[in-house]
C-alpha cells in the first residue's frame, strides 16, 4: 500500500499547488496558491483520497456528509460512495424556483453531519456553511479538511467546539517536497516567513463580556438587561407558554429570583383582562428585578403593528420592556418602537424556514443600523453589536452518543456566542419550576463564563 507520502506525490503532479508570487482574493500577496479541483478529475486518486479521510474518521458517529460547495462536493460524493454515507448537497444560493432550497438531499431533523472541506484558510467558508446546515435541524460537530494552509482557520473552529480533522498542513507539504528537491531551503523559509506574519485574526468574532456589552450599547433596556445578568450572575429567560392568568403568577413568583427576563404570550392567555393579568405581572417583575418580553413576533406595516403596539385589550406599550418582531416589513416598520427594545427574528429553527442566508444577512444589516433593535433570534452568531437570544436550550438532551450535540448551554454559549438563552418546557413543565430555574440558571452562567 503506498504511503501518505506517495499519495501526496501523486496528487502534486497533478498541479494542486504552485509556487511563486499570487495575490489571493483578500489581497495578500502569497507565496504559494492551492487548487485541488484537479483532483476530481482522477477518478484513482479521488478514490483514494475519499479512503484517507475516511480512515482518520470516527464514522459511527455521522448520519450525513456533506461537502463545502463546490470544490469538496466531489470529495465528499466519493466519500459517500465508499462509507455508504448518505449524501446531502448545500447550494451556495437557494434555487430562485421549485422548493427554493438551500440543502438538497434525503435526511431528517436530529441527524449529525460530517462537513468536507478541500482548503482551509480562515474557516470563512465554514462559518457561512455550518449555519446553512443547521437551520435544517441537522447537527454539525466535526468537520473533514484535506490541506489546512495553517493561518488559523482550524484554530477558530476548535475554539469554537467543533472537531476538525486534517489530512495534510502546508508545512508537511513543503518538507515532502523538499525531500524531493522540489523546494529549495530559501522557497520553505520564505514559505514559512509567510506563514507566521499572516495568521487570521479573529477580533471581530471575539465574545464580548457583559461589563463590555453593557459599556458599548447605548439603549436603556439592553443596558437594564446587561445589568441585571450582572446583578443575578444569569442570563436565563423563561418563556411562560401558559393559559391562566393564575398559572402565569404563580410562575413569575416561582422562576423570578433566577431569571433576567419572563418572555410571555399574553395573547394566549384565556382570562386575560389587563387589571388583573398585567398589574400584578409588573409587580412581581419589581420584586424579583426581572424584565417582562412581550412574544408578539410583529409582522406587519409600520402602522398596524403601532396600532398592535399601542392600542387593543393588551395595551402592550404600557408594560412591556421588551418585544419579538420580525423584520419582513423592512427599517422603518420598525420606527415606532419607543421605550421598549426590540428583539429581531432574524433566523428560525424550523425545518423548510425561508429565513435563508440572504433574508438573514438584510434582517441583520435592518437590526445592526436600527437605534430601536437590541438584538435577534437566530440560529447563528450575530454581530457583537447585537445581543443574541437563543430559543430552545435544554439541560436534558446532552445527546445521542453518536456525536450528536442539542442546545445545550454550553452548546449555545461556545458555538454561537449567545447571550441570553430562552427555556420553556424544561421549566414550566418541570415538576418544581424554581429548581429547575436555577439549574438553569447556573448552568447558563457557567455556560458563558467557559466561553470567554
Amino acid at each position: 500500500m503506498e504511503t501518505k507520502k506517495q499519495f501526496f506525490l501523486e496528487c502534486y503532479e497533478l498541479g494542486i499547488i504552485k509556487f511563486g508570487r499570487f495575490t489571493l482574493k483578500s489581497g495578500i500577496e502569497s507565496p504559494f496558491y492551492v487548487d485541488l479541483r484537479p483532483l476530481a478529475s482522477d477518478p484513482k486518486i479521488l478514490k483514494h483520497l475519499a479512503n484517507y479521510l475516511l480512515d482518520m474518521l470516527p464514522l459511527d458517529n455521522f448520519d450525513l456528509i456533506c461537502g463545502v460547495p463546490y470544490a469538496a462536493l466531489p470529495m465528499a460524493t466519493a466519500m459517500s460512495l465508499e462509507s455508504y454515507l448518505p449524501l446531502i448537497i448545500k447550494r451556495k444560493e437557494a434555487k430562485e424556483y421549485g422548493t427554493k432550497k438551500l440543502i438538497e438531499g434525503i435526511y431528517q431533523k436530529g441527524q449529525n453531519c460530517l462537513l468536507v472541506e478541500d482548503v482551509i484558510t480562515s474557516g470563512k467558508s465554514l462559518l457561512e456553511t455550518i449555519p446553512e446546515v443547521e437551520n435544517e435541524g441537522i447537527t454539525v460537530s466535526d468537520i473533514v479538511v484535506v490541506l489546512d494552509r495553517q493561518q488559523g482557520g482550524k484554530e477558530m473552529l476548535v475554539k469554537k467546539g467543533y472537531n476538525v480533522h486534517t489530512l495534510f498542513t502546508i508545512s508537511e507539504v513543503c518538507d515532502m517536497l523538499k525531500e524531493e528537491g522540489k523546494l529549495t531551503d530559501e522557497e520553505v523559509k520564505r514559505i514559512n516567513d509567510f506563514l507566521a506574519g499572516n495568521v487570521v485574526k479573529f477580533e471581530e468574532g471575539k465574545r464580548f463580556t457583559y461589563e463590555q456589552k453593557v459599556a458599548k450599547n447605548g439603549h436603556s433596556k439592553a443596558k437594564r438587561l446587561l445589568e441585571i445578568a450582572l446583578e443575578k450572575k444569569s442570563n436565563l429567560i423563561v418563556s411562560a407558554d401558559v393559559l391562566t392568568t393564575q398559572e402565569l403568577h404563580d410562575l413569575a413568583e416561582k422562576v423570578g429570583p433566577n431569571i433576567v427576563a419572563l418572555k410571555t404570550h399574553v395573547d394566549i392567555i384565556n382570562d386575560f383582562e389587563y387589571d388583573k393579568t398585567i398589574l400584578p405581572l409588573i409587580d412581581i417583575a419589581k420584586k424579583h428585578n426581572f424584565l417582562l418580553m412581550e412574544d408578539r413576533k410583529f409582522a406587519d406595516i409600520g402602522n398596524t403593528q403601532e396600532l398592535q403596539y399601542t392600542h387593543g385589550i393588551y395595551k402592550i406599550s404600557n408594560w412591556a420592556d421588551l418585544v419579538t418582531s420580525q423584520v419582513i416589513g423592512g427599517y422603518q416598520s420598525l420606527d415606532f418602537f419607543h421605550d421598549v427594545g426590540v428583539i429581531a427574528i432574524i433566523g428560525m429553527s424550523s425545518s423548510g424556514t425561508l429565513t435563508d442566508k440572504t433574508y438573514r444577512d438584510e434582517a441583520t444589516n435592518i437590526a445592526v443600523s436600527h437605534p430601536n433593535v437590541i438584538g435577534g433570534v437566530a440560529q447563528n452568531e450575530l454581530p457583537n453589536e447585537l445581543l443574541l437570544f437563543t430559543p430552545g436550550v435544554n439541560l436534558e438532551d446532552k445527546g445521542d452518543g453518536k456525536g450528536q450535540q442539542y442546545n445545550t448551554p454550553e452548546h449555545v454559549f461556545q458555538k454561537l456566542h449567545t447571550d441570553f438563552i430562552i427555556v420553556g418546557r424544561g421549566i414550566y413543565k418541570a415538576e418544581n419550576p424554581e429548581q429547575a430555574s436555577l439549574s438553569y440558571k447556573i448552568a447558563g452562567w457557567e455556560a458563558y463564563q467557559n466561553s470567554l
